[in-house]
Parts: structure tokens; C-alpha cells; sequence
């Protein structure tokens, strides 16, 4: 399985937790709660549920609502021959391999690829857990730091006005984000959120936005 495979299985697994969906309320949210999935398309999430079926991740169940029919033709009589829509729905077996993804730590999590969307289910997630993943986070980002200083001081004479600015632009963004990690992490160790409140173990939270995307240079 690729990283991204990996990455769209988790969302898809983390929102049905919250609610079964059909596919395309399931894209819906993707797209507008989870930003890094804008570019998917039905092409890459209908193998992923067939995939997650297979498993015995999640079962197909009919909703009685054409397939064709967007929501706001949801009262409408459906036409002969069209499907109806499928529902997809978290068993017991998906929620608990879900809930283990949602337990671990490791380097994937601390990745471009993952970060965003393992932030964006924070609110489902253990406070040691979430402490874990953001200090993991931000010592990737202090080594990529690090790194494009490195290359910089190596390279400035050489480089033209506007591939210097393009650099310290991409630096500036990393600064950023360690800078906002470590707001975080202070809030966690305080026992508080963003917002002042007294922070929650674990929550059904909706998925909150992650990070904007770094890439190395």
C-alpha cells in the first residue's frame, strides 16, 4: 500500500466513524474538511471502500436514494433502472483498527502526507497520543530547518534575486509551523485548548483544518 493509499484509507475510516455516509457526501467531506484530498476523485476513492469492504472494515448497506440524484432532488421520485445509492457503514472490526491508526506515533505520522489529517482527527485523539505527534512534527520540521539554512548559507552568491526570495519564502512558512506546533504543545502540557477551555482527552470533534502543506527544498 503507497503512503497516500494509506493516508485516504484512514480519512475514510475516520469520518464514517463520526456517521455512515454514501460516496458522494463521503468526497464532499474530504474535500471541504480534509484540504490535502481536493485533487481525489471518485476514480481513487471507490477502490479504497471496495478495498475497505473487502477487509471487513466497512459494510455496503442501500440507501433507497438513486445514485445520480443529488441532495437537493432528495424528494423527488427516482427513475426506473437507477441504483440506488450505497451507504457505507464502520463495523466493529473498522472502528478498531481505526482507533489502533489513531493510536500510533511513528515517523509516518509526523510527515507532509499524514500530519494534516491526523490533526484534523486530534479531537478523536488521546492527549498522549496528540503530544507524541505534534513533538514528533516539530522536530521533523527543526531537521528540514535546519537543512534549508544549511543550503541556503551554501548557495546565496549563487542564486538570483527571486530564487533567493522563493527560499527564504519556503523557510519563512517552516518557521511558522514549528513556531504554531509549539503553541500547541505548550496548550497541551497546560491542559488547554486554542480557545481557553480546558482540553478534552479524547471528543467525537469534527475534523478541525490541519497545517498548510511544507515541502523540502
Amino acid at each position: 500500500m503507497s503512503r497516500r493509499s494509506g493516508v485516504l484509507e484512514f480519512a475514510v475510516l475516520g469520518l464514517l466513524r463520526e456517521s455512515p455516509m454514501h460516496g458522494y457526501e463521503l468526497r464532499k467531506r474530504l474535500n471541504t474538511s480534509l484540504g490535502v484530498f481536493r485533487a481525489f476523485s471518485y476514480g481513487s476513492l471507490y477502490p479504497c471502500l471496495k478495498a475497505l469492504v473487502q477487509r471487513g472494515w466497512l459494510v455496503e448497506e442501500p440507501s433507497g436514494q438513486p445514485e445520480e440524484q443529488q441532495p437537493a432532488r432528495a424528494q423527488a421520485a427516482p427513475l426506473a433502472g437507477r441504483r440506488a445509492k450505497i451507504v457505507y457503514r464502520l463495523t466493529a472490526e473498522g472502528k478498531e483498527h481505526f482507533e489502533d491508526l489513531l493510536s500510533q506515533t511513528g515517523p509516518d505520522t509526523w510527515e507532509d502526507e499524514h500530519f494534516g489529517v491526523r490533526f484534523a482527527f486530534f479531537g478523536q485523539t488521546s492527549r498522549d497520543v496528540r503530544m507524541r505527534v505534534l513533538e514528533g512534527r516539530r522536530s521533523r520540521l527543526e531537521e528540514r530547518l535546519a537543512k534549508m539554512r544549511a543550503s541556503l548559507a551554501r548557495t546565496r552568491e549563487r542564486l538570483d534575486d527571486y530564487t533567493l526570495e522563493l527560499q527564504r519564502h519556503g523557510m519563512e512558512s517552516v518557521e511558522r509551523e514549528v513556531r504554531w506546533l509549539s503553541e500547541l504543545i505548550e496548550s497541551e502540557r497546560n491542559g488547554t485548548e486554542r480557545s481557553g477551555r480546558p482540553a478534552r482527552e479524547t471528543g467525537p470533534d469534527r475534523p478541525a483544518p490541519g497545517p498548510s502543506d511544507n515541502t523540502d527544498t
